[in-house]
Order: structure tokens, then sequence, then C-alpha cells
């Protein structure tokens, strides 16, 4: 590397500086360009070291990546299809039988995310030599499995089971190492005991037999064939002479029905021309008889309509005369019922007014009675039953104001009961018919005079009883 002194780098000043930045820039450039790798399509780029997620390394395939310096490094894994010749000898069936299986497998690393991390763990590092004697005993061992779990005429006859049961079996077990199973070829299957052998040659008798038995099938056959040509010949004939004759008489028929239906078919054509004249010509007259009864009811109903203007129209008009008299009538009954109602109501009310306003001035009288006897109920009744005592003594006089006292002849001898004289008797009697005031004096409290209740009065020697009872009279 050139070297230039200190002392003449700052003899150009400040330009140095800038090319060592300029130049650090540029290293640190193709370094980063360095470190970034792409992936060919014929490789897996593993990336390990600290690749985070948890995982040991980073694959993958068709794309780039970065790689840090320091922290992660990179290698590729060859994608190149490896074939693999498998020749296993003395292997033994599920009939114990012994055979050889020369086969060849073509396989290679997988590209499926889960099988290519399974391929960067167990293959990366190690030379293709190395990963096709892995994977040849990987194949050994499940082949010997699969003709183990099979019978020879299985393995002999359906190849096609045989092949998918290995498939299945090798694929299964070289996805645990990342590799993927392309092709599987076998070539041919033979035993040490000849028994595929003698399935062949059994096969091969069948064959010859069935093809022997086809031959002569095919020559019976042949010849019934012939057989029945020159007998379906002959019945062909026949029939077609058969035909041919059925069809001259079939023609004579069609021909003869021809006729017979053309006349028919004429007579028919001429029948339906006769009624056809005969019905227009009634459909005419009949059309004629409609129109007819038609103008003539049309007549009628303008007649009945001219009467019914005539008759019903000024009865409608009377009626309706009625029916609004009618109606003014009930409104004026109405309206007299409404006032006289109004009147009785009216009078009602005055009424229950003047007899409100009495019963008024009566409660205050007695509340003024009650007053005055001394808010005594009891001397206020007394009060109210001596104003009217006139009224009642005087109605109790009534009873007995039409008996002519004078008229009234009395025949006595001077003596009666009790001292008492006929004329005192008869007296006393006649005021006892009077109605019982004794009773309603006494409910009021008040007590009748003894002359009214009937009793003895004190005698006067110097009073006449006579006299008495005609000045009481």
């Amino acid at each position: 590397m050139l070297q230039i002194p200190l002392f003449q780098l700052e003899s150009f000043g400040p330009l140095p500086t800038i090319v060592v930045a300029v130049l650090s820039i540029i290293v640190i450039f193709v370094t980063l360009v360095k470190r970034y790798k792409r992936c060919p399509s014929d490789r897996i780029l593993v990336v390990y070291g600290k690749v985070g997620g948890g995982e040991s390394a980073k694959c993958i395939h068709g794309g780039a990546a970065f790689i840090f310096p320091v922290i992660q490094d990179y290698q590729f894994l060859d994608l190149t299809p490896i074939s693999i010749e498998v020749n296993l000898v003395n292997a033994l069936s599920k009939q114990n039988i012994r055979v050889n299986v020369p086969s060849r497998f073509t396989i290679g690393v997988s590209t499926e995310p889960g099988i290519m991390q399974n391929a960067a763990e167990r293959l990366l590092g190690l030379a293709q030599a190395d990963i096709q004697e892995l994977a040849q005993e990987i194949i050994f061992g499940q082949l010997r499995l699969v003709v183990a779990s099979m019978d020879i005429e299985e393995i002999n006859s359906d190849r096609d089971k045989f092949l998918t049961n290995i498939s299945q079996s090798v694929e299964s077990e070289l996805k645990k190492v990342g590799l993927k199973l392309i092709n599987v070829n076998i070539t041919d299957i033979v035993d040490e005991s000849g028994y595929i052998e003698a399935l062949g040659k059994e096969a091969a008798a069948h064959a010859i037999n069935a093809a022997r038995k086809s031959v002569a099938e095919k020559n019976r056959d042949g010849s019934i064939g012939e057989a029945n040509a020159v007998q379906d010949e002959r019945t062909q004939v026949a029939a077609a002479n058969a035909q041919a004759v059925e069809g001259e008489n079939t023609a004579k028929i069609a021909v003869a029905n021809s006729d017979s239906l053309r006349r028919q078919r004429e007579a028919e054509a001429e029948r339906v021309a006769i009624a056809s004249e005969k019905v227009q010509t009634a459909n005419a007259l009949k059309e004629s008889y409609a129109a007819e009864q038609e103008a003539e009811t049309a007549r009628a109903e303008r007649e009945r309509s001219s009467q019914l203007a005539d008759v019903i129209v000024p009865a409608e008009i009377d009626k309706r005369k009625v029916e609004i008299d009618a109606e003014a009538r009930a409104e004026n009954i109405r309206r007299i019922a409404k006032g006289e109602a109004d009147a009785i109501l009216f009078k009602a009310q005055a009424e229950a007014q003047g007899q409100y306003e009495v019963l008024t001035k009566q409660a205050a009288g007695l509340d003024q009675i009650v007053k005055a006897a001394g808010n005594s109920s009891k001397d206020a009744v007394l009060l109210l039953i001596a104003d009217k005592l006139p009224e009642l003594v005087k109605t109790q006089a009534e009873a007995i104001k039409n008996i002519k006292i004078d008229k009234v002849t009395v025949w006595e001898n001077g003596g009666g009961e009790n001292g008492k004289s006929s004329t005192s008797n008869f007296i006393s009697g006649m005021y006892k018919s009077v109605p019982p005031l004794q009773e309603m004096f006494n409910m009021a409290g008040m007590q009748l005079p003894d002359y009214l209740k009937g009793k003895e009065l004190p005698t006067d020697p110097s009073e006449d009883v006579t006299e008495d009872t005609s000045s009481k009279s």
C-alpha cells in the first residue's frame, strides 16, 4: 500500500481528509454489498448464527438476504437431484419367501418450509456422497419393511400398489432429514426358490390355453355364423316375397279405402254444405225475430217508463209533501213539548224554591221557639202543642157538632150505677166517642182536663147536671 508521510498530507490542506472520508464510505459500501447474498434457484441459502425467532437457522430459496457481519454467516445447500442404486437382496416377504428387488431411487433436498429447516439442521456441511450414503441406508431399511408387509403375488402383479407403498414409506423417513423422494424405478423382481418364475409359467400356460380356447371359439363362431347367414338369406328372401305380396294386397286395400274415404268425404261435405245453408237461413230468421223482439221490448219499456213518469212521479211528489208536513208537525210538537217541559220544569223549580223558603222560615221559627223555651226541646214541643190546642179541640168538637142536643130526649128514673144519672152517663159516653186525645197529650207530656177524660167530677147540690150539660154543649 502506498504510504504518504503525515507532514506531506498536512501540506495539502483539507483535501486528504475528504479523500479519506470518501474512501471509508466506499469501503463500507463495498463491504455491505458483499454481505448482501442472493440465492440462485438451484440452491438454498442458509443463514445461521443470531437469526432471531428462536430458530437455529434461516432458509431462503429464490430470494436474497443481508448477512450481518460478526453475528451471522451463511452457506448454500445444493438442490441437484441425487440418483441412488439400491439392489435389495434376500429380502423376506410376507410368505417367508426371499426375493431380490433391484431398484433405483432419485432424491433431492426438499424446498418445503418445514422440511427445508430439517435439511439446514442435518445436512448443512455434508458432501453429496455423504448425503447419498445416508439416504441409501434409509431406503434399504424402508424397502425391506415394504417387502415384508406384502405377498409375492401382490409384489409381482400389482406393481402400482408396491410402488405406492415404497414411496409413502421411504418419503416419510427422508423428510425427517430434509430430503424428498423424486422418483422410484423397480427394474425386476426375482426369488431364489423360483416361485415368481413358476407364477410366470402358470400365467403363460393360462394365456396359451386361453388363446387356444379363443381360437376354437372363433372357429365355432365362424361355422355357426356361416350357417346362420345361409338361414337368414333364405328366411329374408321368403319374407321379402311374402312382404311383396302383402304389399300389393295392402296397396289394393289402401286404394279401395281411399276411394271409399273420398266418397264419404264428398257426401259429408255435401251434407255439411246443405246443413250450413239451412243453419244460415235459420240464423238470419232468428236474428230478424230477435231484432223485432228487441224493438218491441224497447217500445214497451218506453211506454212503461212514460206511464211510470205520469203516475209515480206525482205520487212521489205527494209522498214527499206528506213527509215534509209530517216532519214540520213533528218539529212543532217537539217544540211545544219542549216549551211545556220547560214550563213544568220552571214551575217545579219555583215550587221547590217556595217550599225551600217556607221550610227555611219554619226552621228559623222553630229555632226561635226552642230558644224561647230555654233551649229545651220538650218545652218547645209543649209550646207548639199549646199553640195548636184550639185547633185540636175544634177538631174534637167537629166530631159531635152536628148532634142536635135540643132534640135528644132522655128518659130516666133518677137512678144509675155508681150514683150517676142516665144523662151524665150519656154525655160521658158521647165524649168517650171523641178520637182519643189522651194518647196524643200523653206523648207531649200534657194532661187533659178530667171532664174530657171521663172522670167523675165533684158534685154540688146547687148545680143542676142537666143545665150544666146543656150549657157546656
